[in-house]
């Protein structure tokens, strides 16, 4: 088996190899630390399974999984985080993940998910089943911010975050100009005037 670990913390590569070599240890594993790096090995050979972060510097989790799925449409991939389930989860299996887990609960979940993804499976966890249960039911009082985009979603929490225009425009790799944008369609998206009422809203809706 031939896995790909993209995480930009030495550590967790370390743990996740580790976690993986005691259930599968004739396992070939490479390690990267960040999107750009996953995409350029991925171009060059084979994997059974990617393992990629959510939150990398530069290319970040969700973009290189958009960028990868769109070249390599049958690649599984599993992507792991800090953010709890009911925030990403959706997200990332509609952008085409086979799964998704919180770092939380990697120790545990690890091995399962990987090896029901390499037989073709999607590992979803029930967290995230009970999440797309609730979507089933299309609910014309859903929360605003379930209509943002990727990048909006991804703004309003940096914003709620305490970071300012400039700070979240350097994360992401974009211009300031682009992300005052994102803040001018989050404003009138959330019907919100001000950064403050950016964070209150993110704050009662939990997701910071």
């Amino acid at each position: 088996m031939k896995i790909l670990i993209a995480d930009d913390h030495a550590i967790v590569r370390k743990g996740l190899k580790q976690i993986l070599l005691e259930e599968f240890s004739s396992a070939e594993i490479l390690e990267v630390e960040n999107g750009n790096q996953l995409l350029k090995e991925i171009r060059k050979q084979k994997f059974d399974v990617v393992i990629s972060d959510l939150s990398m510097p530069g290319l970040g989790g969700l973009d290189t999984l958009k960028q990868l799925k769109e070249e390599f449409p049958k690649q599984p991939v599993l992507i792991l985080s800090m953010h709890p389930e009911d925030q990403y989860a959706i997200r990332v299996l509609r952008a085409g993940a086979s799964g998704y887990l919180n770092k939380e609960t990697a120790g545990d979940e690890l091995v399962k998910a990987v090896r029901q993804i390499t037989s073709g499976k999607r590992y979803i966890s029930p967290a995230v089943a009970e999440k797309l249960a609730e979507n089933l039911d299309i609910d014309s009082s859903k929360p605003l911010h379930e209509t943002l985009s990727d990048r909006e979603f991804e703004v309003l929490k940096l914003i709620a975050e305490g970071k300012t225009v400039s700070d979240v425009a350097e994360i992401l790799s974009l211009s300031v100009a682009t992300i005052s944008t994102y803040r001018t369609r989050l404003l009138e998206k959330l019907h919100l005037k001000n950064n403050a009422e950016l964070t209150r809203y993110a704050l009662d809706n939990k997701m910071v």
